[in-house]
């Protein structure tokens, strides 16, 4: 069941989540964690070792954006990757307008084949309103024919021939059958295959290269696990796979595994089975089901949080490049790490900072309180250009913001050497002086 995979990667994520300070030995912690979930959901090693490695070493490279807590960050990087492993953005099942679309359904005996066309048939016909019908291709399975008819309920149209010695006979003849009637889509079942039978392998190729269908759609029984992957690999090579629907995934402990083995061969997924009735299938939406696995209802408003900051990210980036890192700038970085932690690489990049406890970056972080009163008794000018703050202007500003004027000159040594240090690390600056822990 994906409910065990779901509550392995939300335990995970409450983890790091609770942490009041994340550490590089968090972070580890947390990547095992993740690792666990999704190998136990029998999701590739391969791919998981990638996703916590690309995690790693993003957080390593750019640090925090700017504004956005280390917390969210890995909530973002996790996100991202699970639906990069699950194939990416939702694609969907592409019917072209004023014409006959025929879809040739593929899959291994067992796999929910003949169930789901008959899903997809009421699908399409209820929630999409397509003039929809159904061609039983399968003349092997003596039962296929009577399955479809049970289905169906007459509600879809139905074409069958069991005069018809072969699949290709009664699939072309399904296919004018469907035009005459004035149909939009044809779903065409075929004879459950083994990827080792070639006879039956080598048929499918004939049917695909005589009927020329719109697309081919592989139904995999999410039981299988990471053995979709070899599944849909074999007939790949036969029949180019367009579309893949996953059944079962309600009752398989492998699921994930499935879904992200079928992903890495490149086929979108473009419905999943969640039960027995007519009824239950649903488009797949990596993002939704990610979320859903994550059990983070908010994780939209973080994902656009962190996007949104890391354009203004890029913004303030060249701003400070260009040699415009004002004193309203440096203040604005110490108030965005109090938020979000890790103040310790700043203060180690100031006079007498070096590695201090909670109780000093406490005080230190007091002091910044004082300085933004400071910041705001400025005027514009001087907010601009400190170097014009004499004597008088110290003495004003000290009055106006309740301070003395040693706090005024205080501030002003350590942002004219936070400024040095800026200019000294150019384009990189804003890495540097942002690397967040939350």
């Amino acid at each position: 069941m994906l409910d065990n995979i779901s509550e392995r990667l939300q335990n995970a994520l409450k983890f790091i989540t609770r942490q009041a300070y994340i550490s590089d030995k968090e972070i580890a912690e947390y990547l095992r964690e993740i690792q666990r979930a999704l190998i136990m959901g029998d999701v590739d090693v391969r791919l998981v070792s990638q996703l916590t490695e690309e995690i790693k070493r993003e957080l390593k490279e750019s640090g925090e954006e700017y504004g956005i807590s280390l917390k969210d960050r890995i909530t973002y990087l996790t996100y991202r990757g699970l639906i990069k492993i699950l194939g990416g953005e939702k694609k969907e099942l592409r019917i072209t307008p004023n014409q006959l679309n025929v879809f040739v359904f593929m899959g291994i005996q067992g796999s929910g084949k003949t169930t789901t066309i008959g899903k997809i048939a009421y699908y399409l016909k209820n929630r999409k309103n397509v003039k929809v019908g159904v061609i039983a291709g399968d003349v092997f399975r003596p039962g296929a024919i009577d399955q479809l008819k049970q289905l169906l309920k007459n509600e879809v149209p139905l074409y069958s021939d069991a005069s018809k010695k072969t699949s290709i006979e009664v699939i072309k003849d399904g296919i004018e059958w469907a035009k005459k009637n004035g149909l939009e889509v044809i779903l065409v079942d075929t004879a459950g295959r083994h990827r080792t039978e070639e006879t039956l392998m080598e048929e499918m190729a004939q049917i695909i290269s005589e009927v020329n269908p719109t697309a081919t759609i592989l139904v995999v029984d999410a039981m299988i696990g990471q053995q979709a992957r070899i599944q849909a690999e074999a007939f790949n090579k036969v029949a180019k796979v367009g579309y893949v629907i996953v059944t079962k995934l309600d009752g398989s402990a492998k699921g994930g595994g499935a879904l992200s083995a079928i992903a890495s061969v490149g086929a979108p997924i473009i419905f999943i089975g969640t039960g027995e009735s007519i009824d239950e299938i649903e488009e797949f939406d990596p993002v939704k089901f990610v979320s859903r696995l994550l059990g983070k209802p908010d994780l939209e408003s973080i994902i656009a949080r962190v996007q949104k900051m890391s354009r203004e990210e890029r913004l303030r980036a060249q701003k400070i490049a260009r040699g415009k890192f004002t004193i309203e700038e440096f203040i604005e970085q110490l108030e965005s790490a109090r938020k979000v932690g890790g103040i310790q690489t700043i203060l180690s990049s100031l006079p007498g900072g070096g590695k201090l406890g909670k109780k000093d970056i406490d005080e230190f972080f007091m002091k910044v309180k004082k300085w933004r009163a400071i910041v705001n008794s400025m005027n514009d000018e001087e907010r601009e250009d400190v170097t014009i703050m004499d004597a008088s202007r110290v003495r004003r500003v000290a009055r106006g913001s309740g301070t003395s004027d040693k706090d005024v000159r205080e501030l002003l040594k350590q942002y004219l050497l936070a400024k040095k240090a800026v200019k000294k690390i150019s384009k990189g600056a804003l890495r540097n002086i942002s690397r967040l822990r939350s």
